[in-house]
């Protein structure tokens, strides 16, 4: 708590400053019953301060009210109204003003900072912690509110945190069975290639369903420097029927070890289920392992090695291990825009050579938040992937695909209805192979509400 108070000092000393060099409220001033006085709106402004560095609020709302009708100073009515709201202990009120500010521009970063400080006040740390985390990466916050910041990031790491994200909505899909976008294949049979037209049923088949994901976590400090992760990760798409229908669950536990402010290092447990076409397709088990380090208050990497044993319900053939690799680069290149870019590898140990497979590519992503509460990302891949062995069916050769993503996100947090605003949707998927039965491409949309607590 005393690093948190030393925050409070350090982001209103600005403030404080400024007070002291505040002339005496008119009001104080005039020796009349009746005091009328003209005032530019800048003269309003420093009679509001007066009176708020005085804790006379009631008398300085009716002039932020006045001064929240002129457009060019509705930024200031609004952050000082905020700041009668978390005077008077109304935290939410508080909440409420600086979120409408940071939507309109979330470039503010004094804004920002006293808006973690509210969220801290009603214990929401996680969220608390975002809000810190995006004026962090401010190049010009000075070096001393930098450190306290930093500072209260560890605090709230070392107390119990949560997180909890829930989203759903409608989901139009061109291909809700994953099938092969070809009409025609070639087989081996023999020495000869006979061609074959699929019949409706191996097509790809469009559909809307509903969808819904929920993302959790829990970190429960266990010794200094140590805390116990614990992650919960679901989908699902539900369509007409239940031959398409897709769930997928993973639960993750295990510990984190932090080095310094900058580092950490995790290992946790993970077991993963999928159910489709309404019976369980495959079950997993295994252990992932990360590791990240902050560069400076904008550029930050990280390492992670995921692999897993994989019990294939649908295929015998499909059973075996995948061990994936990822190593990613984030900078932020703006007050609340953040840039990535990364490298992964993933290796397919399966019982059946021929579905083995090697797989290299790259991602990239770029996203944040915009001014009028919009946040957005954008998302790609492209990777290369060689399989181990041929299938004589289809191809002398071993199977190679490329294959490509693209997602793209929009939505707007100043837009709530019960804590929930709106967001759309579009990714796309596509495989180029060598045995065009394997070709296939995809596009998904979602259009949903989401909420972040």
């Amino acid at each position: 708590m005393r690093l948190i108070a030393a925050l409070l000092t350090a982001l209103l000393a600005p403030a404080s400053a400024l007070a002291q060099g505040l002339p005496r409220p008119l009001i104080d001033r005039c020796t009349a019953e009746i005091c009328k006085a003209r005032l530019t709106p800048d003269q309003v402004l420093v009679e509001a301060m007066a009176l708020i560095e005085a804790s006379r609020f009631d008398e300085a709302q009716p002039l932020l009210a006045a001064l929240g009708r002129v457009p060019e100073y509705r930024l200031e009515s609004r952050f000082l109204s905020g700041r009668i709201a978390a005077a008077k202990g109304d935290h939410k009120a508080a909440i409420a003003f600086y979120r409408d500010i940071l939507a309109d521009d979330p470039s503010q970063t004094r804004v920002r900072l006293e808006l973690g400080r509210e969220m801290l006040a009603i214990g929401h740390s996680a969220s608390a912690d975002k809000q810190f985390r995006i004026a962090q990466q401010s190049d010009d916050l000075p070096e001393d509110i930098a450190r306290t910041i930093r500072s209260v990031r560890d605090v709230i790491r070392s107390r119990r945190a949560w997180r909890l994200d829930v989203d759903f909505g409608l989901a139009p899909d061109t291909n809700i069975n994953n099938a092969t976008s070809v009409d025609t294949i070639t087989v081996q049979w023999g020495s000869n290639q006979l061609p074959i037209t699929l019949d409706e049923n191996a097509k790809a088949r469009s559909g809307v369903g509903q969808t819904a994901t929920i993302s959790g976590g829990f970190r429960l400090p266990v010794a200094d420097s140590t805390s116990m992760l614990f992650d919960l990760d679901s989908s699902g798409n539900n369509y007409s029927g239940t031959d398409f229908d897709d769930y997928q669950v993973q639960l993750a536990a295990g510990p984190e070890f932090r080095f310094s402010r900058e580092s950490s290092v995790s290992i946790q447990a993970l077991g993963a289920q999928r159910w489709f076409g309404g019976h369980l397709a495959s079950r997993q088990m295994g252990v992932k392992t990360g590791f990240q380090t902050r560069l400076s208050n904008t550029q930050q990497i990280g390492f992670q090695l995921d692999t897993r044993r994989t019990d294939a319900k649908f295929d015998d053939a499909y059973d075996g291990w995948q061990v994936g690799a990822y190593a990613t680069y984030e900078r932020a290149v703006a007050k609340s825009l953040v840039a990535s870019a990364g490298l992964f590898a993933r290796r397919d140990w399966l019982k059946a050579d021929a579905y083995s497979s090697t797989e290299l590519g790259v991602i990239a992503g770029f996203g944040g938040e915009l001014p009028y509460g919009i946040s957005f990302g954008l998302s790609g891949s492209a990777s290369r992937a060689r399989f181990d062995a041929p299938i004589p069916l289809f191809s002398p050769e071993p199977r190679e695909d490329w294959r490509y993503t693209a997602r793209a996100t929009l939505g707007n947090r100043k837009i709530r209805v019960w804590g929930f605003s709106p967001q759309v949707s579009a990714s796309y998927s596509r495989i180029d192979s060598s045995i065009p039965f394997f070709a296939s491409d995809r596009l998904r949309f979602r259009f949903a509400v989401a909420r972040y607590f």
